[in-house]
């Protein structure tokens, strides 16, 4: 029976990092991130607030994270959050600091 429930856990678990890495920029590494933090789907991130995430990250991670995942967090609650986002801001370095956009 405990074999059966393992198995099962790990197909659970198999299905949501695969349904995080629908979001662009997600890839198995960040998936698993976002998992062992708790989220299981793409609709979890739905309104979620990316700099609690990237902060939740670092805290997770023991250290403070490249800045760049925040940017990921944006896009992917962005993705998450829009029934029909704009391709344009599809990719994560279009969410980054104003401050460090170029003209």
């Amino acid at each position: 029976m405990v074999g059966v429930q393992f198995v099962e856990a790990e197909a659970e678990r198999r299905a949501a990092l695969k349904d995080l890495q629908r979001v662009p920029g997600i890839g198995p590494r960040v998936a698993a991130d976002l998992y062992a933090m708790g989220y299981r789907s793409v609709a979890a991130l739905r309104g979620q607030n990316p700099e609690r995430l990237y902060e939740e990250l670092c805290a997770h991670q023991g250290f403070r994270v490249d800045r760049c995942m925040l940017y990921v967090f944006r896009c992917a609650v962005y993705f998450a959050t829009n029934e029909r986002p704009d391709p344009h801001l599809l990719k994560w370095w279009r969410w980054k600091d104003p401050e460090q956009v170029r003209a």
